[in-house]
């Protein structure tokens, strides 16, 4: 059976959606709405495996496939390692009841899980671009984009790795991660997914009119930088001992040299 494109795009989004429903059924069964943290790398395995099934499959798509189900499958174990750890609801969740009126099952699956797929789906539009595309060569263009990929996963894969290490020495309980890639950024987790989606697109500009899914790494950029990435780690760490210092002299997002003391203080009394 063929589908005309509009129906394949239907079709991913309409799996995308009955996946975060099964997981939104299972968050009310253990009573925890932050189940959602695991399952949303997953939303993006289905969108990339169930584009590869209903489209066109050659070693590109193979291969920008298996990128997204790497960066799914760690983030979405690291983030299964957390959540074990735990036996609360992460206070994100708990708090966001607070200003909700009606039915907490209604807005947890409206304000939460529907608009999660609905992300995951539009993020996902470059990797399903490319599998639907009858382009198949892993091009030079292609091979630049896997090259950012591989770039962006490090950082998040060392990054994330880095601070589990950290917090698992109770020599370092209440101090901040300040070494490693952390010295350099404060958020290189956050910096490398950017990364990656980034990459995933460079590939999808070796397929025939894909250059619109610019829309898929604009989105993460801004999701992470402005909306629920950066500014919520901020918010938490605000008030900490060290998080003062550790933000004048730390790049906010992208790598670069920590700013030396004597600069700090000349920056404060506005010389530099």
């Amino acid at each position: 059976m063929t589908y005309d494109a509009v129906t394949l795009w239907v079709l991913i989004l309409a799996i995308v959606i009955a996946y975060m429903s099964w997981v939104f059924l299972i968050a009310l069964k253990i009573k925890r709405l932050d189940v959602v943290d695991i399952a949303w790398g997953g939303a993006f395995i289905m969108a990339a495996c169930s584009s590869l099934l209903l489209g066109v499959r050659g070693w590109l798509q193979y291969a920008v496939t298996a990128l997204v189900v790497i960066w799914g499958l760690r983030l979405s174990f690291y983030i299964l390692k957390r959540f074990r750890r735990s036996t609360k609801e992460d206070a994100r969740y708990t708090n966001m009841r607070y200003g909700w009126r009606g039915s907490v099952a209604l807005n947890a699956y409206a304000r939460i899980f529907l608009p999660q797929a609905f992300l995951a789906f539009l993020i996902s539009a470059s990797v399903i671009a490319i599998n639907f595309s009858s382009d198949t060569t892993v091009s030079l263009v292609a091979v630049i984009g896997i090259a950012v990929w591989v770039v962006g996963f490090l950082f998040e894969a060392v990054g994330d790795a880095q601070l589990r290490r950290h917090l698992a020495d109770p020599e370092n309980k209440g101090k901040l991660m300040t070494t490693g890639l952390w010295r350099y950024t404060r958020h290189p987790n956050y910096f490398g997914e950017v990364v990656q989606w980034w990459g995933i697109y460079i590939i999808a500009l070796s397929v025939h009119c894909a250059w619109w899914t610019i829309v898929s790494p604009i989105i993460i950029t801004i999701l992470i930088l402005f909306i629920s990435g950066v500014p919520l780690t901020e918010k938490h760490f605000e008030g900490r001992r060290g998080w003062a210092a550790y933000k004048r002299t730390t790049s906010a997002f992208l790598p670069l040299p920590p700013r030396s003391a004597d600069k700090e203080k000349l920056q404060r009394k506005g010389v530099v």
